[in-house]
């Protein structure tokens, strides 16, 4: 046992070992500069003029303003990865970000495409369009402030604050709803395209948390006529039984010659439509 302990520890091993230590620690230091080389050209190379950004370019765009988009995409190419590569670069600057940040900071934007031509960002975009507006919660939540919409396109996609129009410019819609991405939003557009297809004006639609919908006509009166129904019902069997209303006595007469003392006529009771008059 003696032996043993006196071979395991004899200054030969000893010396051994340090040797493998230190050859282990120079080669480890040796690929460490290899790899820190390494990266150092790949920055270098990164930052050579012609591998560079030098100029944004923005198309599509009508109403956003064209520098607007440029600062955004400007802040995101500033700086560098790792303080190491720069964000400019042809290979790696951050084409999602961009996008997303625009989509972000512009929500009049609908579609967001980038690419290179040369040294050149291409920023292709195009805008919504606004057909319709949002005005709150609730028809007269803001009666001794002019009331604030935003445009709504095709799709309920709620954007960009819309200016002070008077009159009925843009049909207005209510509801807290709307904020969610509605689903059946196209049923209450068709709806009113439809009740305009029968000659009736509806200028507001209020659609409240419990289903309930009040569609606003237009008037020359300070209360205007009311289409009230449901909005998780049927819209083609509620516009047939409207129709067949419409075209059956009294309401045909009434409807024409007393329009301005309607009050409303409601949808909500199935094949039933009840009306109301001044």
């Amino acid at each position: 046992m003696k032996n043993k302990r006196a071979v395991l520890y004899s200054p030969r091993l000893s010396e051994l070992r340090r040797k493998r230590r230190n050859i282990f620690f120079l080669k480890t230091v040796f690929f460490i500069l290899i790899f820190a080389f390494f990266i150092g050209g790949l920055a270098f190379v990164s930052k050579i003029r012609k591998l560079n950004i030098n100029d944004i370019v923005v198309t599509g765009n009508k109403i956003v303003d064209s520098e607007a988009i440029k600062e955004v995409a400007q802040a995101d190419l500033s700086g560098e990865y790792l303080w190491l590569f720069p964000k400019t670069n042809l290979v790696l600057y951050p084409k999602t970000k961009i996008q997303n940040d625009l989509y972000a900071r512009f929500g009049r934007l609908k579609d967001i495409s980038l690419g290179l031509n040369g040294r050149i960002i291409q920023i292709t975009v195009s805008e919504r369009t606004g057909l319709y507006t949002w005005c709150g919660s609730a028809p007269g939540a803001e009666k001794s402030q002019i009331e604030k919409c935003n445009f709504v396109d095709e799709n309920g996609y709620i954007f960009d604050e819309a200016p002070y129009f008077s009159g009925d410019v843009y049909f207005k819609l209510y509801g807290e709803p709307f904020k969610n991405n509605y689903p059946v939003f196209n049923d209450l557009i068709n709806f009113k395209k439809n009740l305009e297809m029968m000659g009736i004006k509806p200028v507001a639609l209020y659609v409240k948390e419990d289903a309930n919908a009040v569609i606003f006509l237009s008037a020359t009166s300070s209360k205007a006529p009311e289409i009230i129904f449901k909005t998780d019902t049927d819209f083609a069997k509620m516009l047939e039984n409207l129709q067949t209303a419409l075209t059956t006595e009294p309401l045909q007469t009434d409807f024409k010659k007393k329009y301005t003392s309607l009050e409303y006529i409601d949808l909500r009771f199935g094949n039933k439509v009840y009306y109301k008059f001044k």
